[in-house]
């Protein structure tokens, strides 16, 4: 039966079979395994569907469904369609059985029941993750997959500590709410706050996903943050710290994305800043603002892969990813320019767009429980994503001044692929309540199109464009690097090292030549000692030396009276 085995696993077979096998087979496959995954999630029951006696006294639950487990494994599953369909004829070979891996890891970690099946699924992404990086295929995504690896392998062995930990303390391996009070829960937040892109880690991921292949940076951007949030909701819904995590992470996305002069950086850092929205709201904890961080995770996964497909079309078209190197390619990539248009308003929760019908349920939910202060935060980053995300991007990529770029727009596949994640962005802002249904909790009473709400919104993202290009002299990029955490391992401590690498070393020398000194000394003066006592020897008449048997003698009995003293 479908039920009993995690869907997970058919995406597990079809990264397999793709690669072993070549031309229209392997193209088959990998249309064919997401959406089989995507039937196979919607036949998953709510409660245990499966468990596996492991070690005799535990039990795994591979297979556990409810309505916010299927909501992710859903727009899992839709991602690596819709991202097949984008990069089947560009990507490289191992590079797509490399993505459907990834995201067999997200789907599984979606079903797990239990915390040893999530570590394992939480494990597989990591591997996986990595090789997409690497397939970027320059030296800086070699060198960024190492960072990348090292760090979620920290996250990995920091999490299987806090894992550990509560299997060894509560005698439960059970997937459960838990609230960081002790060592072990904290080992546990800490592991998954680090896949969440959570500071002072946040780097790893703007860092890593530009260097990845203009195919490779759309599937990254859907899997490893997203299941971190839903990780967040099932173990620590309501915790806190949570609340001024997702808020410093907003900021920080923003003010980053706004210095940032590389096209997919901009993303990269607005993907920080967008999930800093569903950890805040996981720290919230109500039922409104859980359904609030799972709808605006889904939406997230569409209109953010949707501005990586157009940048990504960009990049391939021209080779090119810096602003200062772009501009009016709307003249040639009409079909690019729209796409990445309608996802930028999405983003910017612009009216009639994805946005818009979820992130505002988490701005309400601040207000249902009178967080005032997290309501304007809220309301300010909303502003702010429309200025780096909403109109930054699109303006320096496809507007701005002629870069005299006449490239062609996207191929077939590419562009089907950005018109469909196009149309899903508006549809869910056209008919919000129909997603609603699919939310984890009852959400009839909420209406998003309220006048007053609508207008504000407006007056907000239209003023925000105003802000933007009356500052634009001072928007205008340049050829600079943003300095962030990971100067502090990329660096600081790179330098610390090989500062100290060095002090060792001239200590190291230092003392060799000193005991290099003090061993010649110290032959010098045997030798003296030794001439002078053969001197003297042959001055005497008769040596008084006694013959070797009487010494021996003589310590035999010396021995022997210890001995008899010893046991009398």
């Amino acid at each position: 039966m479908p039920e009993l085995f995690s869907p997970a696993l058919i995406l597990l077979a079809g990264a397999l079979l793709s690669a072993l096998l070549r031309g229209s087979l392997r193209t088959a496959v990998l249309f064919i395994a997401p959406a089989a995954t995507l039937w196979a999630i919607w036949q998953v029951p709510d409660g245990v569907a499966a468990t596996i006696t492991f070690l005799e006294y535990y039990q795994l639950e591979p297979v556990e469904g409810s309505p916010l487990r299927r909501l992710f494994a859903t727009v899992f599953a839709l991602m690596a369609l819709g991202g097949v369909l984008y990069a089947f004829r560009q990507a490289k070979p191992y590079e797509l059985s490399s993505a459907l891996a990834y995201a067999a890891g997200a789907v599984g970690v979606c079903f797990a029941g239990d915390l040893i099946t999530l570590f394992i699924y939480w494990e597989l992404m990591a591997l996986f993750s990595t090789v997409i990086v690497w397939c970027g295929g320059t030296p800086g995504a070699r060198a960024a997959g190492i960072r990348y690896a090292i760090l979620h392998l920290l996250g990995g062995v920091i999490l299987k500590v806090g894992i550990e930990g509560v299997v060894v303390h509560t005698g439960s391996i059970d997937l459960q709410p838990m609230l960081a009070h002790n060592f072990d829960t904290w080992m546990v937040l800490i592991g998954i706050l680090i896949n969440v892109a959570a500071p002072p880690f946040s780097a790893w991921l703007a860092d890593a996903y530009p260097e990845s292949s203009p195919t490779g940076s759309v599937f990254l951007s859907a899997y490893t943050t997203k299941t971190a949030v839903l990780a967040l909701i099932l173990l620590f819904p309501g915790e806190q710290v949570l609340i001024w995590v997702g808020l410093y992470m907003i900021m920080y996305g923003i003010i980053y994305a706004l210095l940032e002069n590389d096209a997919r950086r901009i993303l990269a850092y607005s993907v920080v800043n967008q999930v800093g929205f569903m950890v805040c709201a996981v720290g919230i904890g109500t039922e409104l603002a859980l359904n609030g961080a799972a709808a605006h995770a889904f939406a997230h996964i569409i209109y953010k892969a949707l501005l990586f497909m157009s940048a990504g079309v960009v990049i391939y078209r021209t080779g090119k990813h810096l602003c200062t190197d772009l501009g009016g390619l709307f003249r040639t990539m009409p079909i690019t320019t729209v796409c990445g248009i309608i996802g930028a308003l999405a983003i910017s929760s612009f009216p009639l767009t994805s946005g818009f019908t979820t992130k505002t349920l988490i701005s309400e939910a601040a207000v249902s429980e009178g967080l005032v202060a997290v309501y304007l935060v809220l309301t300010a980053a909303s502003a702010g994503v429309f200025l780096h995300a909403g109109i930054k991007f699109p303006w320096f990529v496809f507007f701005q001044k002629d870069s005299g770029l006449r490239p062609k727009d996207a191929p077939w596949n590419m562009a089907l692929a950005m018109i469909v994640f196009a149309a899903l962005c508006i549809v869910i802002g056209v008919f919000p309540h129909t997603f609603y249904e699919f939310l984890p909790y009852p959400l009839e009473a909420y209406e998003p199109y309220k006048a007053g709400k609508v207008l504000f919104y407006l007056q907000l993202l239209l003023f925000s464009g105003l802000a933007f290009f009356v500052m634009l002299p001072l928007m205008k990029r340049t050829l600079t690097i943003s300095l962030d955490t990971d100067w502090l391992w990329r660096r600081l401590f790179a330098r610390a090292y090989a500062l100290c690498q060095r002090l060792v070393e001239t200590t190291t020398q230092a003392l060799l030549a000193r005991l290099k000194t003090s061993y010649a000394f110290m032959i010098r003066m045997v030798r003296t000692t030794y001439a002078d006592a053969s001197r003297e020897a042959d001055v005497e008449l008769m040596p008084k030396s006694q013959p070797i048997a009487t010494t021996a003698l003589w310590i035999a009995v010396l021995l022997s009276g210890y001995v008899l003293a010893y046991y009398l």
